[in-house]
């Protein structure tokens, strides 16, 4: 990347804030760059209001290696980012955010998947069959989120998942693409899905 990535996590943020998918501080978003390191967003940062001062540059391993504002420290789920990226070379971005469809959808799961409906949209999330039997994790969320991290590695080692997403019950979603464009692309389709899901259990 020529620019700088910040950019295009800033403009994803003011979105997802205007959704109501980050509201106050909630939720964090991360892009990788060459060199393995990324930037995620410092803990505590107002969403809606985003600036470059407002990450935290990270190395694989976890330790910062550059902080635009010395008070920044990493979002408190940096391990399940750190996670993301270890298990998935081809991720570039990801990005995770806290809306109410998604916690409501959540507790649909059954033996730890959210089954989803077959729909057209399942399409963005590189499912190309008809009529898919598509599942996204759900793991449940603990205070200690590096026992979420750890959950997920052993879990994904174990048995990959079928789309670039999972569920943290009462928590929230999260989800990774190629690049920030792609992560944000997968977001959008997943809480469509929520909100279907929700709707669907409302009318029937």
């Amino acid at each position: 990347m020529t620019s700088d990535p910040r950019s295009a996590v800033i403009a994803a943020a003011r979105q997802f804030y205007q959704l109501g998918w980050m509201v106050g501080t909630a939720g964090n978003l991360s892009v990788r760059l060459e060199d393995g390191s990324f930037w995620i967003t410092a803990s505590g940062k107002q969403k809606g209001d985003l600036r470059d001062r407002d990450f935290v540059r990270i190395e694989p391993n976890g330790t910062v290696i550059e902080s635009p504002n010395p008070d920044n420290r990493p979002s408190a789920e940096t391990s399940i980012h750190q996670t993301i990226y270890d298990l998935f070379p081809d991720a570039g971005a990801c990005y995770h955010v806290h809306s109410v469809e998604a916690n409501i959808a959540a507790n649909f799961s059954r033996d730890g998947y959210l089954p989803l409906p077959p729909l057209e949209m399942i399409k963005g999330l590189g499912i190309w069959q008809e009529n898919p039997e598509v599942k996204m994790p759900v793991f449940e969320n603990h205070l200690a989120v590096r026992d979420i991290a750890a959950e997920v590695r052993d879990r994904f080692q174990a048995a990959p998942p079928d789309i670039p997403a999972l569920l943290i019950r009462n928590h929230g979603v999260t989800v990774w693409g190629s690049s920030p464009a792609i992560a944000q692309n997968y977001l959008e389709i997943a809480e469509y899905l929520f909100r279907y899901l929700v709707v669907a259990r409302q009318i029937a």
